[in-house]
């Protein structure tokens, strides 16, 4: 689905949108029928086919939306940040993010663990998402005069992944918190 396919927002459609989300992320892709979506949504299937097409693009227009709201909600930290804590504060945004939409794990990176055909579009959408969190943090050490802000950006993605998992498996007490305070020090060093 392109922009130029994008399901057209009724409020059924947007109810759908909604359902859809919702179970997609707590019960996971696989596990959620077209009949249940229709059911909890209150619609039809025939709607649901109307307005996205198919089941796969649901899914994309569930996982598009989830993450436009991830990264205007990454750029507003960044802004509200003050000097030297824009690195920091994507840790401040991802904290934010899993307090309201759950802590079970990033779900483009669940998605394409659930859909693994090599040329499904959730894998593009994933790899696009980390490619642009890398780039910001790239962006964000540039402008903090890094000596090294492309490897230094690679590990401040592994530290955002890592307490992405780890909040989620739950075996690091305040992952997220312990991640920042590890992205200020290698900030304060680069």
């Amino acid at each position: 689905m392109t922009a130029d396919t994008a399901p057209r927002m009724t409020p059924a459609a947007r109810r759908v949108l909604d359902t859809a989300s919702e179970l997609f992320y707590h019960r996971g892709i696989n596990a959620v029928g077209v009949d249940l979506i229709a059911e909890t949504s209150g619609v039809t299937k025939k709607t649901i086919y109307d307005r996205f097409g198919s089941k796969d693009h649901l899914v994309m227009a569930y996982l598009r939306e989830r993450d436009g709201r991830w990264r205007a909600l990454v750029e507003h930290h960044i802004g509200a940040a003050g000097p030297g804590e824009a690195v920091p504060a994507v840790f401040d945004a991802l904290k934010e993010w899993t307090a309201a939409s759950g802590d079970r794990g990033c779900a483009l990176i669940n998605a394409r663990a659930e859909i693994t055909g090599p040329n499904h579009p959730v894998r593009t959408l994933a790899a696009e998402e980390k490619q642009w969190l890398l780039g910001r943090f790239t962006g964000l050490l540039r402008a903090e005069g890094a000596a090294d802000p492309d490897a230094d950006a690679v590990e401040l993605l592994l530290l955002h992944e890592g307490a992405v998992v780890m909040n989620d498996v739950g075996q690091v007490t305040g992952a997220i918190d312990r991640a920042r305070l590890a992205a200020r020090r290698l900030v304060d060093r680069a």
